[in-house]
This record gives C-alpha cells, structure tokens and sequence, in this order.
C-alpha cells in the first residue's frame, strides 16, 4: 500500500516536530518534510504531499495566504488547517477558500491520524470543538438564508436528508445508519450534492445546510 504523503508547515520547529512523531507512527502515513510558510509553495511543488497539515498563524507567511497559493497549484493537495484557538476568526475564510479541514493543535493524536487518513480519501474533517464556531460564524443572525435554500432546489428528498445530516456533522458511516442506507450509496449522495451546490468539500455542504435551514436545532425550548 502507498503511504499517505504528509507535509507540516508551521513556523515553530517544536510543534513540527511533535505533529511529524504522530503522524510518522502510523505505518501508512509518511511524512515527506516540514517547513515554515514561506517555504510551503516549493515544498508541495518538490515533495507532491497528498495532505498538508498548515498553521494557520505564521509571522513570515500566514496560513490564509499559503492556502490560497497553494489552492492556485494544478494539483492541490487536501489542506487542513491547524490552530490553538477554536474560534479563529479566519475559520470562515479559510473554509471558503478551500480548506479541507480545521483542527485544533491539542486535537487527541489517534484523532490526527484519523483526520489525515479521512483528508486523503477526499472527505472534510473539523475537531468536533470547531464545528460549532464554524457553522455559527456563517449563519449568525437568525433564520434560513435565502440564498442558500435556492441552491438546494435542485436536490432530491433523499439528497435533502444526506444534507441534512451533514449539517449535523455526521460521517458517512452515521449518514448511513440514521437513513438505513449503505456507506456506498451514502457517498454516492455526497458526491452529486457537492456537485449541485458547487461545494469544494462537505464542510461547505454543512454550512449550506445550515444557513438553508435543513439542521434542526438542538437547543431545548424553556420550560
């Protein structure tokens, strides 16, 4: 099996050096270098990483701008950004640019190999402390978005459940439980819902659903 190509950019060599111990322990994950943000653009260019795992706070060259530059290469390798702060003000920015992922540096170290494994087939992930402030920076200030529940016209009844759990956070594998579907079929779903609402990943899908007004609340009505 071809390892997971992994390359760490954040301009502190401790916290690469950490980050590269937990990745490099799984045998299926190798990680083919490190470097500050300045560096990142030659680095993806020389090491073809399949997952770069990038702070996004640098004095040199701060993460939003690397992510961008490196969304502009023909062929992008799935970015996850990594921050101290669960309510980073650049959460949003990120995500719309392109950002796979989103995880917190004191994320639990099975939960960043996970992450990575899960950024390499494609999927999106974000620490379970992130979703919130990521879904709650898009739709803050009260109900549906118009516009996001228009380009939901075009689903089906079940592409609008898929969605819907989405919005939730669900993985593929709950998706398919909660609808008694087959993960196949599942990521069947996601696949032609990302193509009709022109989402980059299914990140950007949970915030359509939640600005469209598809995710139920889970806050309980006072007594």
């Amino acid at each position: 099996m071809t390892p997971i190509r992994v390359l760490i950019v954040d301009d502190e060599i401790l916290v690469r050096s950490g980050l590269g111990l937990i990745v490099g322990s799984s045998p299926d994950l190798e990680v083919v270098g490190d470097c500050s943000g300045g560096q990142a653009e030659e680095k993806v260019a020389e090491l073809r990483p399949h997952v770069v795992l990038l702070d996004i706070r640098m004095p040199d060259l701060d993460g939003i701008s690397v992510l961008r530059r490196l969304r502009a290469l023909p062929h992008p390798p799935a970015v996850a950004m990594l921050t101290t702060f669960d309510t980073d003000e650049y959460i949003g920015t990120a995500l719309r640019i392109g950002a796979a992922g989103f995880l917190l540096k004191d994320t639990a170290p099975d939960q960043l190999v996970h992450a990575v494994r899960v950024l390499a087939a494609g999927g999106s992930m974000l620490s379970p402390t992130v979703t919130r402030t990521v879904i709650s920076g898009y739709v803050e200030g009260g109900g549906p978005d118009a516009e996001a529940a228009s380009l939901t016209r075009g689903l089906t009844g079940r592409e609008l459940d898929v969605l819907a759990l989405l919005g939730e956070g669900l993985s593929n594998a709950e998706i398919a439980d909660r609808l008694f579907l087959g993960t196949g079929t599942v990521k069947d779903h996601i696949s032609a819902i990302l193509g009709k609402l022109g989402a980059a990943n299914r990140v950007q899908a949970a915030v359509v659903a939640n600005r469209a007004g598809l995710v139920r609340s889970t806050e309980q009505p006072d007594a």
